[in-house]
C-alpha cells in the first residue's frame, strides 16, 4: 500500500522557518515526481513546489520563490520543503503528492498519491 506521511508542520511567527518532510513507502520513490500543495480554509488546493524524480528540475509557485526550497533524498525515500520568511498567507494544510510523470507538473490531476496533510500556521 502506498503511503505518504507528512511531518514538520506547526505554528510559527511571521518571518520564521519550518521544514516539512514527506516519507514515502509502497512505491519506487526514485521514479516519482514529488510535490507540495497547500489548502487554506475556503480555498482551492494550490500548487507550491515540485521536484522531478531525478531531482534534475524543480518548479515553484511565484508566491514562494525566494523563500521556499524543495528537495528530495531518494536514498531515504523522503521529500522536503524548507520554508523560510514565512508569512501569514502561508497558513494552510500542506500536502505531499507523488506523480508517475517525470515532469514537475503544477496541476493536482497529474498526481497519483497524496498524504494526509500537515498544518502550518503563521501568526502575525
Amino acid at each position: 500500500q502506498v503511503q505518504l506521511v507528512e511531518s514538520g508542520g506547526g505554528k510559527v511567527e511571521a518571518g520564521g522557518s519550518l521544514r516539512l518532510s514527506c516519507a514515502a513507502s509502497g512505491l519506487t520513490f526514485s521514479r516519482y515526481t514529488m510535490a507540495w500543495f497547500r489548502q487554506a480554509p475556503g480555498k482551492e488546493r494550490e500548487f507550491v513546489s515540485a521536484v522531478s524524480s531525478n531531482a534534475g528540475s524543480t518548479s515553484l509557485a511565484d508566491s514562494v520563490k525566494g523563500r521556499f526550497t524543495i528537495s528530495r533524498d531518494n536514498a531515504k525515500n523522503t521529500a522536503y520543503l524548507q520554508m523560510n520568511s514565512l508569512k501569514p498567507e502561508d497558513t494552510a494544510v500542506y500536502y505531499c503528492a507523488a506523480s508517475q510523470y517525470a515532469y514537475a507538473y503544477r496541476n493536482t490531476r497529474y498526481y497519483d498519491y497524496w498524504g494526509q496533510g500537515t498544518q502550518v500556521t503563521v501568526s502575525s
